[in-house]
Order: C-alpha cells, then sequence, then structure tokens
C-alpha cells in the first residue's frame, strides 16, 4: 500500500506482513497476517511515531523517504521498545545520525540494551508536551502495556491517540487503513480481541489503569500500531476494552468452550454426546481440538466464556499432553475462575482426571463432575455423556 494522508499533514506509513507465520514467534497469523502501522508528522518540526519490522526495512525506508528527506527528520517517538516497532532503527540512524529518539526513561534504557545507542535520546515524564508546529504531541506513559516502558502519544489538534499495542488487531489492511471504507469489522474485532488476549490480557489491571488516565481525553482518532485505524467510531474499541479487562474479575459469557483431543476416536465419539447436551441446554458452544488447533484461537473463547468442559483420554497416567499444556497457557494468562468438567476414555488404570484436578485447583476453576469410561463408549455410556452435558450447562446458565 501507497502512504495514506490521515489528516493534514499526518500520514500512515505503516507495511503489511503476509509473511510471518508466528506473532511473537508464538501466536498463530498465518491466515490473517498483521500490520506494522508507523506515523509521520510533517510541520516545521518533523516526526516519526513507531518504526518497523527489520525484515520490512526496504519497504518501510521507501514510503518514508517518499514524504520527507530524512535529513529533515527531527524525532522519531518511540512509543514502544519491541523489535517489530524499532527494527529498522539501526538503518535508520546510519542514514539520519542527528535524529533525536523520545520515550519514557525505560525506553533510553532498551535503546542501549537493544541497539547500543547512548546519543540524541530523550526521555519525556507522563504528560509532557512536544510542540512541531501547528501539531502538538502529549505523552502519556502507560507501562505494561505490554512492556515496562510504554507509552502513548496524543496529537492534540486533530485528537488523534497514538496508542502503540493497545486497540490494535492481527490482520493485513486490505486496500484500506480505515474502519469505516467497508471493510468486515466483526472480523476485524475477533483479531482485536484474539490480539488482546495472546498479548495484553494478563495486563488488565494496567489495561484498566490505562483507561482511568485517558478518560477524561477527547479522542476523535485511535491509531493503534497494528490493524485498523479506528476514525469512524474509536469509542467502540474502548467499550470492548473496558469489557475484556473486566473478564479477569467479574464472571464471563454464560456459553460454553468444549476442548478435546482423542487418540483412537474414543473419547470424540463422547464428545458429540456431550456437545449433543450442552445445546439441548440452549447454552453456546464452541468446539477445538487441542491437537489441531493452534493455541492463539482458543484462548479468545476461554477467556470469555464461563463454562469449560475438557475431553481428553488418559495418556501415560496421566492428562495428555495437549491438553494439559493448553491448560497451562491458560493459566499463564490467568484465565481464572470458570466452571469446568472433564471426561475422557482409557485404557485400564486411568490417571488423567487426577492431573486435570490438580491443573484447575491452580486455575481456581469450579469442577462440576467427571464421565471417565474404559476404552470404546457403548451406547448407554453415550446417552449419559448427553445426560452429563445437559447439567453442565444448566450450570452455567443459572
Amino acid at each position: 500500500m501507497l502512504p495514506v494522508e490521515i489528516k493534514p499533514g499526518i500520514f500512515w506509513i505503516g507495511v503489511n506482513d503476509r509473511i510471518t507465520q508466528l506473532f511473537e514467534g508464538l501466536w498463530d497469523i498465518s491466515k490473517e497476517g498483521v500490520s506494522y502501522n508507523s506515523y509521520l508528522i510533517r510541520d516545521e518540526k518533523t516526526a516519526v511515531i513507531d518504526l518497523n519490522k527489520v525484515i520490512m526495512t526496504g519497504e518501510y525506508m521507501d514510503k518514508l523517504q517518499s514524504l520527507t528527506g530524512l535529513e529533515k527528520l527531527d524525532y522519531v517517538i518511540i512509543n514502544h521498545m519491541e523489535p517489530d516497532h524499532t527494527g529498522v532503527l539501526r538503518t535508520l540512524l546510519k542514514i539520519a545520525p542527528k535524529v533525536q529518539l523520545i520515550g519514557t526513561a525505560k525506553t533510553v534504557g532498551m535503546l542501549q540494551d537493544f541497539y547500543g545507542i547512548t546519543e540524541n535520546l530523550r526521555a519525556v515524564a507522563d504528560g509532557e508536551t512536544l510542540t512541531l508546529g501547528k501539531h502538538t504531541l502529549r505523552f502519556f506513559v502507560t507501562p505494561f502495556l505490554h512492556w515496562p516502558e510504554t507509552m502513548m502519544t496524543y496529537e492534540e489538534s486533530e485528537q488523534m491517540l497514538f496508542s502503540c499495542d493497545a486497540f490494535g488487531s492481527y490482520g493485513v489492511l486490505n486496500g484500506t487503513i480505515f474502519d469505516d471504507a467497508g471493510v468486515p469489522l466483526d472480523w476485524y474485532e475477533e483479531q482485536a480481541l484474539r490480539y488482546y488476549v495472546n498479548i495484553i490480557a494478563i495486563f488488565s489491571k494496567p489495561v484498566n489503569n490505562a483507561l482511568a488516565k485517558l478518560a477524561s481525553l477527547p479522542v476523535r482518532i485511535i491509531a493503534p500500531s497494528h490493524g485498523l485505524i479506528w476514525h469512524n467510531n474509536p469509542g467502540r474499541m474502548i467499550e470492548l476494552y473496558k469489557k475484556w479487562a473486566s473478564l479477569t474479575t467479574e464472571p464471563a459469557d454464560p456459553a460454553v468452550t468444549l476442548l478435546y483431543t482423542s487418540m483412537y476416536g474414543n473419547t470424540e465419539a463422547m464428545m458429540e454426546a456431550v456437545a449433543q447436551g450442552i445445546v439441548d441446554a440452549g447454552v453456546p458452544l464452541t468446539i477445538y481440538n487441542v491437537s489441531q488447533t493452534p493455541i492463539s484461537y482458543i484462548l479468545p473463547s476461554l477467556y470469555t466464556r464461563q463454562g469449560v468442559m475438557v475431553g481428553a483420554p488418559t495418556y501415560e497416567g496421566g492428562l495428555f499432553p495437549d491438553m494439559k499444556t493448553a491448560l497451562e497457557m491458560a493459566e499463564g494468562k490467568h484465565i481464572y475462575n470458570r466452571k469446568t468438567a472433564i471426561f475422557g476414555s482409557h485404557a485400564w488404570l486411568g490417571g488423567g482426571e487426577k492431573e486435570f484436578l490438580s491443573l484447575v485447583e491452580v486455575l481456581k476453576w469450579e469442577s462440576l463432575g467427571s464421565l471417565i469410561f474404559k476404552g470404546a463408549p457403548g451406547y448407554e455410556e453415550l446417552v449419559q455423556g448427553r445426560a452429563f452435558g445437559l447439567e453442565f450447562a444448566r450450570k452455567i446458565k443459572a
């Protein structure tokens, strides 16, 4: 995509990444891709807000130089030090060695740690301003969104919030950068939720702190580091963040995520019966095979739904490894206080349920029962499975 003028003198100069398979080396984006958004403000002084990932250096530098001579660049505003925001920095400094780098005090230290940069650095305090001419930037320190050095930058005349990773999403920008240009908003909101749960959710308390700090700020445009620019209805993303941040302490939706895995089809056969029972109760249900579905897609469902039904066979006297990994990831993302139950097959001694209950204790989940059977389930056992799912779902609705 070519650069886009968002407002007079303010440009998007980001890059789409359709190549990277795993965001942060962990979260699957092989189908969706991601954008790395960067912004240029041309005025009496010229500033870039956030940069780009090193693998995008050529395309990014071409866009930047199409709008300004690098010798005219005065400031680089570093909202966040992560290398998908700063990877092109060394190349930029070779061409514009006198540009001043602006960030929080912690950013100054990280610039030395990551890139060996010790000169032309300026640490800004919370609420400090920088005047470029007609445009004035105000900096808001927002630690642990999602690193300790992060901040947001607010352009006062256009009431435009450069929000860093907050309010961002997975997904490349297909022909437009704006939220009101006929794009599938439901899809981008799903990607924003997945991004939140994968990247931000563990820092929901800092999210609430940041929302409180910005509450009195008039915001007409939200320009994040990834995904769409929200200028038609920026309040929508703010309300979604309030809701998502609340889910660490308040009950989630009365719906069920069913996680299962199966070696030879026996646990899967029971899963079908249990799923029938859950739907019989009129409770929304989403099913994931944890051995086939990347965890980045599973976590948002666990995060937003109160019920977690688990179907897993015993493996070597314990819980099936892929299921154990999924539940450990849920604990790592602080997905606490859910209601759960387990069903599954074993061949002789069992043991999967015992390890499951140990994990449930760590997760602070409430166990509502189990249905464990030997070998393949018969007809009567499948009938029991349907009733098991129905009873569980009714408790989720209660």
